[in-house]
């Protein structure tokens, strides 16, 4: 059964940073081609992951490969500053911004292409919205217009019934994205205070939040794990299986 079609894929090369949209991408075992392969580390927590959570202004970093992608090695990460600055990720000026900024000691940590394990990428391989969902909570919220940044996804569906919420009707089913491409919806995405974090100036606003446990059981968004790997495009569609 049609369902929808990818109206937008994200990948995040480093976590935490503001990812970068694609018009084509391999799913992989552990997800999105390159998705959080790339991160810092918190070192004044024993070596935990540094994040929005500890440092907002993470939301404002942009990150993107530049090069070449290929199974041996990752392209390059590319870093723009939210002053417009443009470094590699590893570039020592960009980290004693970073420290300067965060107040914490960072170190950096990379996986391959072939292996990111569970952690980087949070509970389940790919996380997935859908526009219906998405405009129903900016009708809930009666504040702003909601921004997709917020949530994280790696897939933003445009459903073909726009029925808001469905994706979690469909957690135990499977779909298939293209041609390749077949997964298994697992389980609901449960929020945190990073969606009240503003991608454009790093304020927060917790009034979203709130709407989102009031109104969802603070649900916002399903987890879905890879069963065959492939390619997948921006256009593709998406068909429920039986």
């Amino acid at each position: 059964m049609l369902i929808g079609h990818i109206k937008e894929i994200v990948r995040h090369p480093v976590k935490s940073f503001r990812g970068e949209s694609v018009q084509q991408s391999k799913i992989m075992a552990y997800g999105l081609y390159g998705d959080r392969s790339h991160t810092y580390l918190d070192e004044t927590k024993s070596g935990n992951f540094l994040t929005i959570t500890q440092f907002q202004e993470m939301v404002r970093y942009k990150a993107r490969f530049v090069g070449e992608e290929s199974m041996e090695a990752y392209p390059k990460v590319e870093i723009t500053t939210p002053e417009g600055k443009v470094f590699d990720w590893e570039d020592q000026t960009l980290i004693n911004e970073m420290e300067y900024k965060s107040k914490r000691q960072i170190a950096t940590r990379r996986y391959t292409p072939v292996h990111v394990p569970i952690g980087p990428i949070a509970v389940e391989h790919v996380l997935l919205a859908t526009d219906a969902s998405l405009n129903k909570l900016t009708e809930l919220w009666g504040k702003d217009e909601v921004d997709l940044r917020r949530f994280r996804p790696n897939l933003f569906i445009s459903l073909k019934e726009k029925r808001p919420f469905i994706e979690e009707e469909w957690i135990g089913r499977r779909i298939k994205i293209g041609t390749e491409v077949e997964m298994e919806f697992v389980g609901h995405c449960k929020r945190c205070m990073i969606i009240t974090v503003n991608p454009d100036d790093s304020e927060r606003d917790s009034s979203l939040h709130k709407t989102v446990i009031k109104e969802n059981n603070n649900n916002f968004g399903v987890y879905a794990s890879v069963i065959k790997t492939g390619d997948i495009h921006v256009d593709d569609e998406i068909h429920l299986l039986e």
